[in-house]
């Protein structure tokens, strides 16, 4: 499909024209990825090239979302990721596709920058999906909210979800103020719903009928008023920055990848390739032996959830200590570290042996533990991330450092050093600081 010509034209000034979304809601659990995936999945089948992006920190969702649209999903985050890292990132994918979806995160106004936030700074307009299953006139005075907070926010209109009857939609669209627009209603079905456990959205790799769950989705979402694209929002090119210098060049980083470590962002892996290095995936669950790598990398995920593969695989176990005597550099992350004990407790109570390359033990608990954006001050300055978890941390070490929470006094997560090895449960985001992150998987030498 050959770009049309304002896209051309604009291109050509340097900004660029492409129509977009972004979906939001008053609350999570509304709605926000079955539409943003349905959508996704419709305006693909269309033969149209889908650009996906997920505001915040979620990287359970984006897998939902990567399905849908047929390429990786990025994170849009004032917070972690800045201005300029967003601004570029929508700049690139408004330039070699043909429309722009970006998921929201909570609530639409909820959290410091919002998704409201990101809406108003690019000029996004929001289209918001509202539970409407146990109300009926007040789903007007709920949308007239959403779009009056703040008035500087784009506003196109809103999306009914779980919906009894076509007589309970017509009710709910007749209850919009003027000027608000009805795109139309999904009904409660079990065919829509996508599966959850405690940290979110199922793996999208675990969900057997996923694909049609995405299908079933998009042909509801044809039906309505959302089928049409958007209309085009302009994007003004980033700021001029320097090439990230090639820090680890020559430096080879193997990085965990499977059901249990798959939290792994795509700007990550992009960052540390454009730093010089050259990454190779490996599965604890399924590998005997480590890559021949210079550096380690072990991301978050459900190592919870496979306890005895974990624990089985001895031999990994042993390669992995072997690396860390080896003063080889080793980053871990929330479920990277908990695989770096010696015990992880699952929510039953079963207790499995872990790598043991750090004393101490982990379990898993029913209550929230700790949620929430934070920074890691490094010598070669400040790398943000978030931390959300369950499970506690029970051991000896005396932590190296704690992280820096967004908002408030109260001291971020721990952070444990033991020679060239850096663990904690901070999920990083690599591009809010590169040289950061050269600094943590360079060899000395």
């Amino acid at each position: 499909m050959s770009e049309p010509d304002d896209k051309r034209q604009d291109a050509a000034a340097g900004a660029v024209s492409c129509p977009a979304l972004l979906v939001a809601a008053p609350s999570s659990g509304s709605g926000k990825t079955t539409v943003t995936a349905g959508l996704a999945r419709l305006y693909r089948r269309r033969g149209l090239r889908v650009a996906v992006f997920k505001t915040g920190p979620d990287y359970l969702d984006p897998m939902i979302l990567e399905r849908a649209a047929g390429g990786p999903v990025y994170q849009l985050d004032l917070w972690m990721g800045g201005r300029d890292h967003c601004r570029a990132l929508l700049h690139s994918a408004a330039g070699s596709t043909d429309v722009i979806l970006v998921e929201g995160v909570m609530g639409l106004h909820d959290g410091s920058p919002s998704a409201a936030d990101l809406a108003r700074l690019f000029g996004i307009p929001v289209l918001a999906v509202i539970d409407g299953s146990a109300m009926a006139q007040t789903f007007g005075a709920l949308a007239h909210g959403l779009a009056a907070y703040r008035p500087d926010v784009p506003f196109a209109g809103v999306v009914a979800n779980r919906v009894g009857s076509d007589d309970h939609a017509r009710m709910l669209a007749e209850s919009l103020p003027e000027g608000i627009g009805f795109h139309g209603a999904l009904p409660t079905e079990s065919a829509l719903a996508l599966p959850e456990r405690h940290l979110g959205l199922t793996q999208a790799a675990e969900i057997a009928d996923l694909d049609g769950r995405l299908d079933a989705a998009a042909d509801r979402l044809a039906r309505t008023q959302t089928a049409n694209l958007p209309a085009p929002t302009r994007f003004e090119p980033p700021a001029l920055t320097e090439a990230a210098s090639p820090a680890l060049a020559g430096i080879r980083v193997a990085v965990a990848r499977d059901a249990a470590f798959a939290f792994i962002y795509p700007a990550n892996v992009d960052v540390l390739r454009a730093l010089g290095a050259d990454v190779v995936f490996f599965s604890p669950l399924a590998d005997r032996h480590l890559p021949d790598a210079d550096a380690l990398w072990l991301p978050g995920g459900y190592p919870e959830l496979h306890l005895d593969a974990l624990a089985g695989n001895t031999a990994m176990g042993k390669a992995v200590r072997a690396h860390h005597r080896a003063g080889k550099p080793l980053l871990a992350e929330c479920g990277g570290l908990l695989y770096l004990l010696e015990t992880l407790t699952d929510a039953e109570g079963r207790s499995a042996p872990m790598t043991g390359v750090l004393p101490g033990g982990a379990r898993l608990q029913k209550r929230l533990a700790a949620i929430g954006m934070q920074a890691l001050d490094l010598p070669e300055g400040e790398l943000r991330g978030h931390a959300f978890h369950y499970t506690r941390i029970d051991t000896p070490l005396s932590p190296w450092a704690s992280a820096r929470r967004q908002h408030g006094d109260r001291p971020g997560e721990p952070v444990y050093r033991e020679g060239a090895l850096t663990a904690s449960y901070l999920h990083l985001y690599f591009p809010s600081n590169p040289a950061a992150v050269a600094g943590l998987l360079k060899p000395e030498t």
